[in-house]
């Protein structure tokens, strides 16, 4: 038989109103007493009955994080720490994973499974304003990712062309001259891509250069098959480029599979850099220099946001949407810096 708020109040000495208040973090008790009473939760292994607290105040504990790929490694990292900032908050999370197609994204962005969650992180790549502007109000929607959505909704996303800048800005210091961009887009001018290649032809341009267009490759995909793919187109141009920006960490490490294959030395003859800062960066023959964003904080902010809007509820009005740009800062690595690698550098402004 499960442990009860009589049994947690029997355990500290204290009625099971007082143990009701602590369970649902109401403010008005005092330190010590939620101090007692935790202890015996913890003791006890008290766990509150979902259904129950869901009829006492319509709400499930519950929030959603919706993805385009969980097995992509950004995602995962992103996925844990959305998790462990919801855990601050007394929710759980529901992982969906929509595989970026945009009829999965409506889908859930239009409220499926909203008897089940109080709210909802969606990080969307293919879903468009207008399946934005329809959906009803609950579950309260934030948005993650670069993608550039004019909706009415909390939107959390790094600075693509500012981070693509500082990445390319670096390359540039290194004295490379022909600097390629791998994981370029052929449809929607609004994704992550175009901003990221926005950021690399405005560096080249203020370095007084022109941005050599033969060196911007188009992929499919954004996994380390599409790198290499490439990385082999670029290297049989008549000119090959000295350095290589990446769109993601996947993209640039299979380019650098690809310069190893073929003998070029990184980063003496071709330097590379990345985009997501994920673990296999650090690890593989040549470590990755790359962009990192700060997804403990996108985590953080994201799950702040939400919360906010689940505890505003229907009757009250809830603060207006806001898009929040956490920082990201360049780790550079082997790939650029050879064994003599620095140390993380902060982002700058963007000129």
């Amino acid at each position: 038989m499960g442990v009860s708020l009589k049994d947690v109040a029997l355990r500290a000495g204290v009625s099971v109103k007082t143990v009701s208040n602590v369970v649902n973090d109401y403010p008005h008790v005092r330190a010590g007493t939620r101090d007692r009473v935790q202890r015996a939760i913890d003791e006890l292994g008290y766990r509150p009955n979902a259904t129950a607290r869901q009829l006492r105040t319509g709400r499930s504990g519950i929030i959603a994080l919706a993805v385009p790929e969980l097995g992509n490694p950004y995602f995962a990292d992103l996925a844990t720490a959305v998790i462990d900032a919801a855990a601050h908050h007394a929710h759980t999370v529901l992982l969906d994973h929509t595989a970026g197609l945009r009829a999965n994204e409506t889908l859930v962005s239009q409220g499926f499974r909203s008897h089940l969650i109080d709210g909802l992180i969606l990080s969307p790549i293919h879903l468009e304003k207008e399946d934005l502007l329809h959906r009803p109000d609950r579950p309260p929607l934030v948005l993650l990712g670069e993608r550039e959505y004019d909706a009415p909704f909390d939107h959390i996303a790094i600075d693509n062309v500012a981070a693509a800048r500082l990445a390319v800005r670096h390359l540039l210091g290194l004295g490379r001259r022909r600097i390629a961009f791998v994981g370029a887009r052929r449809d929607s001018r609004r994704q992550p891509a175009h901003l990221r290649l926005r950021g690399w032809r405005e560096e080249i341009l203020a370095a007084g250069r022109t941005p050599s267009e033969d060196l911007v490759i188009a992929t499919d995909g954004y996994d380390r098959l599409d790198g290499a793919v490439a990385m082999t187109r670029l290297l049989d141009l008549p000119e090959p480029p000295d350095a290589v920006f990446a769109y993601n960490d996947l993209v640039a490490l299979g380019a650098l599979r690809v310069l190893a294959e073929r003998g070029v030395k990184v980063p003496e003859q071709v330097a590379v850099v990345g985009f997501d800062d994920i673990e296999d960066g650090r690890y593989g023959a040549v470590t990755l220099t790359t962009i990192a964003p700060d997804k403990a904080a996108i985590a953080r902010l994201a799950v702040d946001c939400l919360i906010a809007r689940i505890e505003a509820g229907p009757d009250r009005t809830p603060p207006p949407p806001r898009r929040i740009l956490p920082s990201h800062t360049l780790v550079v690595r082997e790939s650029t810096a050879g064994r003599a690698a620095h140390r993380p550098r902060p982002a700058t402004d963007s000129r």
